[in-house]
């Protein structure tokens, strides 16, 4: 594992990313604990820490700047308060494949107003029973749910079922909060996780960076949830881990 240093911020890759924000790429440092990231002097729109061991979503300064969140594949099984007091503007949080087990865990996300795009696909918590409706419902600010658009019928659904006494007690009892975290229980999570071989990996990063429409990316996803891996004559060099996220939400679906 590595201590996530001053020193580990100054010298990870950045760089201008295609929808031109500025990016800061920490992904797969095997990073335990976020800290030390007033070294990023608040430069950077999207901050990149998949694929490391991350345990709780907390340890940030101010950082007004920060609107994109990618945390895909950590161990997160928690997430902090107060989250709205050092991140005021951040408007999306990949959380795919992390360890996220009741419902009530997510209720620290409700107070950050700015949150419009969440993913909790391959969590735990997503077999929770009205998980889809649970959520709608206490973060009524978000738009996008596990890249699926909230629809207004869903949140007609949501508001019938928590309304009123009733569903205030509904509410209560399924909002359980995990009490203990329990050793082993991510690396038991991550025996489960499968995916696609390196090579196809590479494939599904370029056919997504080269769709030229939403019609062509809903394509893809169809492929993707049917077995298959798009062609590998695509264009290379242009890669976005946004959209490498996105196809990781898709292509496991139907995990833990």
């Amino acid at each position: 594992m590595v201590k996530l240093s001053a020193e580990v911020v100054e010298q990870a890759a950045q760089y201008t990313n295609p929808v031109r924000d500025r990016e800061l790429d920490l992904r797969g440092y095997k990073i335990p604990v976020l800290e030390n990231l007033g070294a990023t002097l608040d430069q950077f729109d999207t901050i990149d820490f998949s694929d490391n061991e991350v345990r709780k979503l907390d340890g940030f300064p101010l950082l007004k700047r920060l609107k994109t969140l990618l945390m895909n594949n950590n161990r997160i099984c928690r997430i902090g308060e107060n989250l709205e007091q050092s991140l005021p503007n951040l408007k999306e949080l990949v959380l795919t494949s992390n360890n996220i087990q009741e419902l009530g865990d997510l209720d620290p996300l409700a107070t950050v107003k700015t949150l419009t795009l969440l993913s909790l696909l391959r969590n735990p918590v997503t077999n929770k029973k009205h998980y889809r409706l649970y959520v709608i419902n206490k973060l009524p600010q978000v738009r996008v749910l596990d890249f699926q658009k909230v629809k207004l019928k869903e949140r007609q659904e949501a508001e019938k079922m928590f309304k009123g006494k009733r569903g205030a007690q509904l509410a209560k009892d399924i909002a359980k909060r995990t009490k203990t975290f329990t050793p082993g229980a991510a690396a038991q999570l991550e025996k489960k996780r499968t995916g696609p071989s390196q090579a196809d990996v590479e494939a599904i990063k370029n056919a997504i960076t080269n769709a030229s429409s939403l019609a062509e990316v809903e394509r893809l996803k169809g492929m993707l949830q049917a077995g298959q891996i798009p062609g590998r004559d695509l264009r290379q060099g242009q890669y976005h881990p946004n959209l490498d996220n996105m196809m990781s939400f898709w292509r496991c679906d139907t995990d833990v």
